[in-house]
């Protein structure tokens, strides 16, 4: 043919051609944009995690601790501070952004004493010292001047003006700084502000920053001091404290994307092996990290693979229907091309020439559509040139297999097969086998893509779905049989007919119903993935932060509950305390032994009931908990299984130095506010405990129920209560807490949870299986209403001459979609819903959520969403109709013969 003749084919069947073509270009865009837009969620993941780290983690720090017989000079470690960084393994000499070379004297090690108050009497302080680079730069003086130490003379110092103000130093103040063998002398020669305090320059220095005072009588001063390379060798050889050199290298987490994540891991880890001077050690977790990052990366690829060949199969039903579509509306065109001596060639050549126009400019329209989507470059995927190929070879392929024969009769389409072929069945029993086999395999080996996405093991959730339609459609005949037994005996005739036609095959055949099973089943097993999933953070969340908030510090007064009702937003307080590591007796406290350690939580049961009740968490309190009261009797309380099975009768635990008795109310694997991933717990009910106006039991943590809180002055009510607390055990008065109050929301926690690691991938992925598994089952059904439209038409046209009324033809058309509708629906959900429970924990759903076990249960929002999705796809068939409808116009049909629509 010539071109002029192909594009005059194309015009005739446009509708045809463009459906084709849509739906190659959704395949393209599916399997172009997912993998970029994925590996754009897990390289800003990676970063994100990254920065997250603790510069102990994150960093590669090489150091080195000197001994006191092996003395050295500070400044002579400058030298090497480029020569590591290029020596680093490869790659990281690239992604090496800042370095820092240090010499510090700890402050364990340093008595710092003065000639004025308070450094020469009141709680002893101890000092570090630390030189080290960048320092300078990154701060500002606000008096005097920076350290440089003269040869053989006192070493010079510079303090921060929160250490300043701690132990009344100013430029001038000589101090001894007292070690191990002997006193050096240090004189504070400048006082300076950090330029910004979160800079990482600081990470090091932050007791220099933010000086921690006594809590306790016996508990010192610790705070730390800047000097010069000449100070630091000083006060070194002076005091008999050796100095350690470290060499800190930090990685710039914007150029680390998921394609070096081996190399880097690999490059970390060999890092530890390679001795850079004598007794050196490389104190970094990074490889850890990214290896637990990595193994939630290959599981989210793996789970995305899935969920991409559930929605790849669904289009490719969708494609192959389509062209099946367009083979029927060209029957007798090609009928009459054979009986006229065409050979099969020449059908297909005619029909590969029209496609070859259209489908490949179609594929690749939707391959640069996708590499427009945020991500990392990837080159032309093979699955789209697979998809270019196919797509063009399907309706040649399928035209020359509907007339391999000649015929000049056309067969009746309304008739269905009682006995399927050997052929047929023998297709039927490979899937099912197949998808049997897969199950196995996945189960056993798991879904882990190190080595590659294994195409079979992705595919088995499709092969499922294929199997149970294919199950479906063998006994959907018997319930249609009933039905129209019914329909018979019905008053009219719409009810018979409709039912009629279903259990004929129109419009339920296996095709249509297989893709809406498989469409109807990736969305589903995304969605209860998701709502499982978010099920196990929010309980995550609730374990953590029991309430609205969680207000944490180090100890406040006993009064300080009353002062923080009073601030804006807060409705209710809770007083908690806990620790780890207590000690656990058996017996009464009299010839006690001991049986190990815990974590002791002590809650005031009512006021947590009530915390918790006008916070709305889902946290259900112990009566034994909120109705205990003081008496001579051991307390009751809740234990964990570990400890319960160690205890036998009467216990004490210890609570602050003081040992209560009591007895086991009940036993739970968790407790809010105790943590995750908690073994061996107590939980006491404060109301029940003996306490005295000299030793009473002081509150670590406050659970917080309020709206809209004050979150500034929440804080600033909570820091004053340690600072009285404070004052009170040391008998001074405390400018500062030793470790500021913090405030954790349960609705930030909660958001945490989801953006660390792969999580964002994850979220992607379930998403777009529920969004799109949805989009094509409303195609599904769009397609079947097609399918038929030319019979449908013609028999509608039929008895709207005997009185039919366009309402009874629309009702005729929602008998016919109801079993295909129902069926999928329910089949899809059934498979959907099994298959979390079928392949278990080769999902490895659990690295996403931390610590708690992801409950398997269908949450009624999808049964909703399911049971909306059979009312959308009616309503979708109804629209579909009446759109072609208009197109035939139905009064016509008969007339003019359009058999074929």
């Amino acid at each position: 043919m010539s071109a002029r003749m192909i594009l005059r084919r194309i015009r005739a069947y446009g509708a045809h051609v463009g459906l084709l073509a849509a739906l190659g270009l959704v395949a393209a865009l599916l399997v172009t944009a997912a993998p970029r837009l994925a590996d754009g969620y897990a390289d800003a993941g990676l970063r994100a995690d990254v920065n997250r780290l603790p510069h102990q983690v994150r960093d590669v720090t090489i150091a080195v601790a000197m001994r006191p017989d092996r003395p050295g000079t500070a400044a002579a470690g400058q030298t090497s501070l480029d020569g590591f960084a290029e020596a680093l393994p490869q790659p990281l000499p690239a992604l090496v952004d800042r370095r820092w070379y240090a010499a510090a004297l700890p402050e364990e090690q340093l008595r710092a004493t003065g000639d004025e108050p308070p450094m020469n009497g009141g709680a002893v302080k101890n000092i570090g010292l630390r030189a080290q680079t960048g320092v300078p730069e990154a701060a500002e003086l606000t008096a005097g001047r920076w350290p440089r130490t003269p040869g053989g003379g006192a070493a010079e110092l510079a303090v921060s003006a929160a250490v300043a103000e701690t132990l009344s130093l100013r430029p001038g103040t000589r101090l001894r700084l007292a070690g191990p063998q002997g006193v050096a002398q240090a004189q504070v020669v400048g006082v300076f502000t950090a330029r910004d305090a979160g800079d990482h320059v600081w990470d090091d220095l932050r007791l220099a920053l933010d000086p921690l005072v006594p809590v306790a009588d016996g508990d010192p001063y610790l705070a730390g001091a800047v000097t010069d390379w000449t100070g630091l060798d000083l006060v070194s050889a002076a005091s008999g404290v050796a100095a350690d050199h470290s060499w800190r290298y930090r990685l710039d987490e914007r150029r680390l994307d998921t394609s070096m994540l081996a190399e880097v891991t690999e490059a970390v880890t060999h890092s530890r092996r390679i001795e850079w001077v004598p007794e050196s050690t490389v104190q970094t977790s990074l490889d850890s990290a990214l290896s637990r990052f990595a193994d939630q990366l290959r599981t989210v690829r793996a789970l995305l693979a899935v969920v991409q060949a559930g929605l790849i199969a669904s289009v490719l039903g969708l494609i192959l229907l389509a062209a099946r579509l367009a083979v029927r509306r060209r029957r007798d065109e090609l009928a009459l091309l054979r009986a006229r001596g065409a050979a099969l060639a020449t059908i297909g050549g005619r029909t590969l020439a029209e496609a070859a126009l259209v489908q490949p400019l179609a594929v690749l329209v939707g391959v640069l559509i996708g590499s427009r989507v945020p991500g990392p470059a990837h080159g032309l995927p093979w699955l789209a040139v697979l998809l270019a190929v196919s797509t063009t070879a399907v309706v040649p392929v399928l035209a020359m297999v509907a007339h391999r024969r000649v015929a000049t009769v056309t067969g009746r389409s309304d008739v269905v097969r009682q006995r399927p072929s050997v052929r047929r069945l023998t297709a039927e029993a490979s899937v099912l086998m197949l998808a049997g086999l897969g199950v196995l395999l996945l189960r056993r080996r798991g879904l882990d893509t190190a080595g590659g996405v294994d195409a079979y093991l992705v595919s088995v959730p499709v092969l499922v779905a294929l199997a149970a339609a294919l199950v479906a459609i063998r006994l959907l005949p018997w319930p249609l049989r009933l039905a129209g037994r019914f329909g018979a005996r019905a008053r009219g005739a719409v009810l018979f007919l409709g039912v009629a036609r279903a259990g004929r095959g129109a419009p339920v055949a296996l095709g249509p119903l297989a893709v809406l099973i498989v469409a109807v089943s990736t969305g589903v097993f995304g969605a209860v993935v998701t709502t499982n999933v978010s099920a196990a953070r929010d309980r995550a969340a609730t374990l953590t932060v029991p309430a609205d908030a969680l207000l944490t510090g180090y100890s406040f007064a006993p009064d300080a509950g009353a002062a923080l009702t009073e601030v804006s937003g807060v409705r209710a307080v809770a007083r908690m305390w806990v620790d780890s590591n207590r000690r656990l007796l058996s017996g009464t406290e009299v010839g006690a032994r001991s049986f190990g350690q815990a974590r002791v939580l002590v809650v005031d049961g009512a006021a947590f009931a009530e915390v918790v009740a006008r916070s709305g968490v889902d946290v259900d309190v112990p009566a034994a908990l909120r109705t205990a009261v003081r008496a001579d009797t051991p307390v009751p309380a809740l234990v964990s299984t570990q400890v319960a099975a160690e205890l036998d009768g009467a216990a004490v635990a210890d609570v602050q130095g003081r040992l209560y008795g009591f007895r086991v109310a009940g036993v739970v694997d968790t407790f809010p506010g105790v943590g995750l991933g908690v073994e061996r717990f107590v939980v006491l009910p404060w109301q029940a405990l003996t306490e005295y106006a000299y030793a009473p039991i002081v509150p670590n943590r406050y659970l917080v129920a309020g709206d809209d809180i004050d979150r500034a002055r929440l804080l600033a009510v909570a820091d004053d209560a340690q600072r009285r607390r404070q004052s009170d055990v040391l008998g001074v008065e405390v400018t500062r807490p030793e470790l500021p109050a913090a405030l954790e929301t349960w609705r930030a926690y909660r958001q945490s949870l989801a953006r660390t690691g792969a999580n964002e991938v994850l979220t992607l992925t379930f998403t777009a299986g529920a969004v799109g598994g949805t989009a094509l089952a409303l195609l599904a059904v769009g397609f079947t209403v097609i399918a038929d439209a030319a019979g449908r038409g013609r028999m509608l046209s039929r008895l709207r001459t005997l009185g039919m009324s366009a309402v009874h033809g629309r009702r005729l058309l929602v008998y016919e979609l109801v079993p295909l509708v129902v069926v999928a629906a329910v089949v899809g959900t059934v498979v959907g819903a099994l298959l979390p429970r079928l392949l278990g924990p080769t999902l490895g759903l659990s690295a996403f959520v931390p610590d708690v076990a992801l409950p398997q249960r269908l949450d009624p929002l999808v049964v909703g969403g399911v049971l909306a999705l059979v009312v959308l796809g009616l309503v979708a068939g109804l629209v579909v109709e009446s759109l072609v409808n208009r197109r035939q116009r139905l009064g016509e049909v008969l007339r003019l013969g359009e058999e074929n629509g």
